[in-house]
């Protein structure tokens, strides 16, 4: 049986009709059941992805990487720096005795022979009646304690030029000790008494037990007072200049009474302020007493784990907005976004018609976090410079360099954060978004052309061929 050539052309066409028709279900029906999850692990794809640019042209799963941080201890020296350099210690009546005795080598060792058969003289008689019994033997003691001392105050000098040297090449502990030695000799002299040699002997003798001047004007480090802290104090004293109050004050500010200062609208208390600081950037605490652990550390676990943190929360906020567990309130709203980065009734309503609703609510999240932590950050170094200019830090060189080096691990900080962001978006721009687009190019391309016959009327060749057979 013969069917017309239009009917072969028509049942052709509508086969590939058929046939597109059931791919486009097919996607279609695909596309419904797509979804991309975000686990510990990074980016899983459940299905085929509705534009996969999407993933790579946000720059991956989450701006940065985070991850938990257990909490840190705080570490003291060893018994190795835990010691003041102390010339003090050194005694004139030990060194005048073993110089006379031989113990060390001086004086006794030119002339011993001369010591030894005049001791039953020289403990018998008063320097007096020995000077006009024996002037020669009187002279030659006389010159040994000289010489004593001039041994004494040479090593004295040493020992002097020693601890001074070590504060140059070691600094920290030993350069603390130093100035709470002479913030004492400074006050023993402002008392009135001139004796120049009881007032190094009492700052000497001090062992740093007086401590420095620290915030506020007490003093601090000292025995029995309380340590100093660089990060938390200097924090405290900022967060409290920055709002107008006591440098020593440790009360909340009620947010009633903040106003528009960002200090107290993110931290409600000093406490609240030094606390986040020394997690993010640890504690060093210095002591100069005698019997105190000199330096303790506790390091700091930087931003990473702190953005951790703030992305569950940010992440948890989200997700009860777009699935109606929370209304679009502006407080619940505020609780989601940040101040740099916030998040409108929009962004909501846009991401509960995402069919990729898990992939950009948790990028989403991730931003929103990374900027948050980032705003505390500069906010805390902002506080920090502030604090630095509180007078009996910015009088301390020690102090001041202590808190520029606190500054500069932050900045470092951050610039790694913006570094590893710039990278991820850079990186998931090169290979996978160039695959991605030659993929489309083609898939547009392929859509123009139409599949026809290579052959012009071929079924209608054939079918006057098989008419004209006998």
């Amino acid at each position: 049986m013969r069917y017309p050539s239009f009917y072969v052309l028509g049942g052709a066409m509508f086969m590939r009709l058929v046939l597109a028709s059931a791919c486009l279900l097919l996607s279609g029906n695909a596309a419904q059941a797509q979804q991309v999850h975000l686990d510990s692990n990074g980016a899983s794809i459940q299905g085929s992805v509705i534009g996969d640019d999407v993933l790579y042209s946000i720059g991956g799963g989450r701006a940065v990487s985070m991850g938990s941080a257990s909490n840190m201890q705080s570490i003291g020296v060893g018994l190795g720096w835990n010691s003041n350099l102390i010339c003090g210690n050194m005694n004139l009546a030990t060194t005048l005795q073993n110089q006379l005795n031989g113990v060390t080598n001086g004086f006794q060792t030119i002339m011993s022979s001369v010591i030894q058969s005049a001791t039953s003289a020289v403990a018998s008689l008063p320097a007096l009646i020995l000077q006009r019994a024996d002037p020669g033997l009187y002279n030659l003691l006389t010159n040994g304690i000289l010489q004593a001392r001039l041994d004494f105050d040479r090593s004295k000098l040493t020992c002097r030029n020693i601890a001074n040297r070590m504060a140059d090449v070691a600094g920290g502990q030993v350069s603390w000790d130093q100035l709470a030695e002479g913030m004492t000799l400074k006050n023993v002299l402002g008392t009135g008494n001139g004796d120049a040699v009881s007032a190094v002997s009492q700052a000497e003798s001090s062992h740093g037990n007086n401590g420095v001047p620290w915030v506020g004007g007490s003093n601090a480090g000292g025995s029995g007072q309380s340590a100093i802290k660089v990060v938390s104090d200097v924090t405290r004293a900022g967060y409290n200049l920055l709002n107008g109050r006591g440098v020593t004050d440790t009360s909340s500010i009620d947010s009633s009474t903040c106003g528009n200062r960002l200090t107290c609208q993110t931290w409600a208390s000093p406490q609240a302020a030094s606390d986040w600081a020394t997690r993010v950037l640890g504690e060093r605490e210095q002591q100069t007493c005698e019997s105190c652990t000199k330096t303790q550390t506790t390091p700091g676990v930087g931003l990473t784990p702190v953005i951790q943190e703030e992305y569950e929360t940010k992440l948890k906020a989200l997700q009860d907005l777009v699935t109606g567990a929370k209304p679009t309130t502006t407080a619940n709203l505020e609780a989601a976004g940040s101040d740099a980065l916030p998040v409108t009734r929009g962004v909501v309503e846009a991401l509960r018609d995402e069919q990729d609703q898990d992939l950009l609510g948790q990028r989403l999240a991730s931003e929103v976090a990374l900027s948050s932590v980032l705003e505390k950050a500069l906010l805390l170094q902002r506080t920090m410079l502030t604090g630095a200019k509180e007078p009996n830090v910015a009088a301390n060189d020690l102090a001041a360099k202590a808190v520029d080096q606190e500054n500069t691990t932050l900045e470092q900080e951050i610039s790694n954060l913006k570094t590893e962001l710039e990278l991820r978006r850079e990186l998931a721009g090169d290979s996978a978004m160039t695959l991605i687009g030659r993929h489309n190019a083609r898939a547009d391309g392929s859509r123009g052309i139409f599949q026809g016959d290579a052959v012009p009327d071929r079924l209608d060749q054939i079918q006057k061929a098989r008419s004209g057979t006998p």
